[in-house]
């Protein structure tokens, strides 16, 4: 059984050249190769903006782990949201590779809005307290799951059914609402200095997990666009140049894992969603530790090939990883 699906939308991107890139994307795409030209990296590590060098607000800490590790995608389907995301988080080593005793572990869903599950416009709930559960059995102090949400927090978190299965679990909950935040400067050409809710900041592991969904403006809302549920303040400015403002935000928050829900799919009407007409159900999860290939993967789910995302091109360019998810993914 293929767990993967090919884009039916034209092109592949690695055989874009500069040409077309500059065609397509023009600023953005000079933008992310200018800072990719750079050089740019953050305590040694690639893939990360400099701080500037007037700024003395600190970055956000770098969640990553076994950076000398070869990078894994592994997709797993059939068999509904908590069984398949144990087996793809057993086909890249197990929870316990990343997560260990003592660990405070911040795990961001999308839960932006006023839905239910079924909907499909926020995390599968079951997803996120499996991975709460793996999670606490691995020797993690903590688990919150936190995110800052579009429509009123404790609401959202109620019908979205992300609140009462993360507290079964064991987890905590935070959201705007009810969470302090610290000043941080993500870097980039966009984004500067922000408000970071306070449990991302302080957690010693971040997994991001977004769902699959459709969205109006950028194309597709994955895991490079849920990073705008972690930042508080005018998160409608970062609109205006979407598609660097998500690479950018995907090199400011460098996750320890990036799981993508794909229980069921938004696949239009996104990101607000609201028609079950709209929603697929494909009962599919994939785990990464490359982001680019997470994020690539997801958009093939709905159509899109990564040549047609111009945050993915960014982020590649960034250094962030590899839009050829195909090289690396792992079906089981």
């Amino acid at each position: 059984m293929s767990f993967t699906r090919e884009p039916t939308a034209p092109g592949d991107y690695r055989r874009i050249g500069r040409r077309e890139l500059l065609r397509r994307w023009g600023p953005a795409v000079l933008a992310g190769a200018a800072i990719a030209g750079s050089g740019a990296t953050l305590h040694g590590r690639p893939g990360r903006h400099q701080q500037r060098p007037e700024s003395t607000t600190p970055p956000p800490p770098d969640w990553r782990v076994d950076g000398d590790a070869p990078p894994r995608l592994a997709v797993a389907g059939g068999s509904g949201p908590v069984e398949n995301l144990r087996r793809a988080l057993a086909a890249v080593g197990g929870i316990e590779r990343f997560v260990g005793r003592g660990h405070r572990v911040a795990i961001k869903p999308n839960c932006a809005w006023d839905r239910t599950p079924e909907q499909a416009a926020n995390t599968n709930p079951e997803v996120v307290a499996e991975l709460a559960r793996l999670c606490l059995a691995a020797g993690a102090a903590s688990v919150t799951v936190v995110d800052n949400t579009c429509h009123d927090p404790a609401r959202t978190f109620a019908r979205s059914g992300i609140a009462a299965a993360a507290r079964a679990a064991g987890a905590a909950v935070a959201h705007q609402g009810d969470t302090a935040t610290e000043r941080r400067d993500l870097g980039g050409l966009t984004l500067g200095t922000w408000e970071v809710l306070r449990p991302i900041v302080e957690a010693d592991r971040l997994i991001n997990v977004p769902i699959v969904k459709h969205h109006s403006l950028p194309g597709a809302t994955l895991g490079m666009k849920n990073w705008f549920g972690a930042v508080v303040g005018s998160r409608p400015s970062l609109h205006q140049q979407i598609a660097r403002v998500c690479a950018e935000l995907g090199a400011a928050f460098n996750p320890t894992l990036t799981v993508m829900d794909a229980t069921r799919v938004l696949a239009g009407g996104g990101p607000t969603g609201g028609s079950l007409s709209l929603v697929k159900p494909l009962d599919l999860v994939g785990v990464a530790t490359d982001p680019v290939a997470a994020e690539a993967w997801g958009a093939s789910l709905l159509d899109l090939a990564p040549g047609r995302l111009a945050h993915i091109a960014i982020a590649e360019q960034l250094g962030l990883g590899s839009a050829d998810w195909r090289s690396l993914v792992e079906e089981v």
